[in-house]
């Protein structure tokens, strides 16, 4: 090979970002295979560039019968380790025959005095030489195109890219064109109602890279929570700057979302910021999302501050807490039991996915009931803590028990607990709400009660004073 041919190869690896005298031991190793078939090839042979001429020349490899014999052994013991892998690793039995011209005996421990070399450079190897270096360069580039391609995507897992639709009649496989490599959208990571048309660009999140033999395969998903954390700092410049953090995302694709927002600057709203000036931010979130509903909910360190506005849009009376099993029992009013739980108990399940806590959703007249049969029925301790007087509307006393006494402060309730304690019989007493200046406030009151902690939240108000529909899309 001419010295010309061989500049024009390294000027290739430069070009292609391929490592140093890759194609140069690529085209060894191809000359060595090509040496191999012609007739009256030694059985040992190794090929390598003449620095000088710049051609490749070969050269014969004699070893002394023991030592052969031992690298021998070591070379087939390597053969046949490499098909015992190969066949765990992709569970199918190998067929492959291996046989001791096909095994690559390595002598570079074998000192120089005890190997002969003799250059057996056959006359017609140039024209060998020349016809594959232009296979192997080929070949070469384009194995080193697709591992330079791998690499670049295979960090970039988690990632959203925008693509273009390049094939959507079949649903089950959605090619999207990324610029340098066709990406696939499965079936399984669809939503199910979306439609992609051809030539429609759409956003979706790098979920796995796999290496093919046509080159690195990259999956996509539209169903990636990471999607909607992505689309809010793309819109939400608080969001991208660190000033608005999103700490937890709960999805359903193609129904509804919720996701936590916490704001680490005072002053700054965090549901506001991602509502945007009459919700133009979150409306471009859901025009991408092709629709789909998302609750905005303020990130709160009280896990029943939290769980009563992660139930939004329904407003919540109460929450009982038990930090041990991180269950939840949530009150509201029966007007809003079904909002609470949503269709098909969507609201409910995705409120439990954002929090992480078991929640338990019962109607205000539901859990009335139930905690005059604890106070009523016989039961040695308290339900809740709360006051055992029921009330004429049927519901029991809001306010939270005396100390060694089951009922609270106010005069009428202090005379059951008198009557009771003379060994009456105050089961089916009722008394008329105290009046609001003898009545213990229930706004924001966080009292122990037994293992659970209770959280009352005023009648016709959310979780938290004065938000009501901003933290909805």
């Amino acid at each position: 090979m001419s010295r010309e041919i061989l500049e024009a190869v390294r000027q290739i690896e430069r070009e292609k970002g391929i490592e140093d005298e890759t194609l140069v031991r690529a085209l060894e190793d191809a000359l060595l295979a090509a040496y191999k078939k012609t007739p009256g090839a030694t059985r040992h042979a190794t090929v390598e560039l003449d620095q000088g001429s710049g051609d490749f020349r070969v050269w014969s490899i004699e070893l002394p019968p023991d030592i052969e014999e031992r690298l021998m052994d070591e070379a087939r013991e390597r053969a046949i380790s490499e098909l015992e892998a190969t066949e765990e690793e992709t569970g199918e039995r190998s067929h492959t025959l291996v046989t001791d011209e096909d095994l690559l005996i390595d002598w570079s421990e074998v000192p120089d005095e005890q190997v002969k070399r003799a250059d057996v450079t056959p006359e017609n190897f140039g024209r060998i030489a020349a016809q594959t270096a232009k296979q192997v360069i080929l070949q070469r580039i384009r194995e080193a195109e697709r591992e330079m391609m791998y690499d670049e995507y295979v960090d970039r897992v988690t990632e959203v890219v925008t693509g273009i639709v390049q094939q959507a009649g079949d649903r089950n496989n959605v090619l999207v064109d990324l610029g340098k490599v066709e990406a696939l959208l499965p079936r399984s990571e669809q939503v199910d109602g979306e439609r992609y048309e051809q030539g429609s660009r759409i956003k979706a999140v790098i979920t796995e890279v796999r290496s093919g033999t046509k080159g690195p395969q990259v999956i996509l998903s539209r169903r990636d929570p990471e999607l909607i954390k992505t689309l809010f700092e793309l819109e939400v410049p608080e969001i991208a700057d660190g000033l608005v953090e999103i700490r937890g995302v709960a999805r359903e694709p193609g129904y509804r979302s919720k996701i936590a927002v916490e704001s680490h600057v005072q002053g700054v709203d965090p549901v506001g910021a991602c509502v945007g000036p009459r919700g133009s931010r979150v409306r471009m979130v859901v025009s991408e999302l092709r629709g789909e509903k998302i609750d905005i909910i303020p990130w709160n360190p009280e896990p029943a501050r939290f769980v009563a506005k992660a139930l939004s849009p329904a407003r919540v009376r109460e929450v009982l807490v038990d930090d041990e099993t991180k269950e939840a029992t949530v009150v509201v009013p029966d007007d809003q039991l079904s909002l609470a739980i949503g269709k098909e108990g969507l609201n409910a399940r995705l409120a439990a996915r954002l929090t992480g806590w078991k929640i338990d959703i019962v109607s205000e007249s539901e859990f009335a009931r139930t905690e005059a049969e604890a106070a009523f029925g016989g039961a040695e301790e308290e339900f809740s803590g709360r006051c055992a007087a029921i009330l004429t509307n049927g519901k029991r006393c809001p306010n939270t028990a005396l100390p060694g006494s089951k009922y609270c402060g106010i005069p009428a309730h202090r005379e059951i607990a008198e009557r009771e304690a003379a060994g009456e019989d105050v089961s089916a007493q009722t008394v008329q709400p105290a009046a609001a200046e003898d009545e213990v406030e229930p706004e924001a009151e966080i009292e122990a009660g037994g293992e659970a902690d209770q959280v009352a939240v005023p009648e016709g108000e959310s979780a938290e004073e004065g938000e009501t529909t901003p933290d909805r899309a």
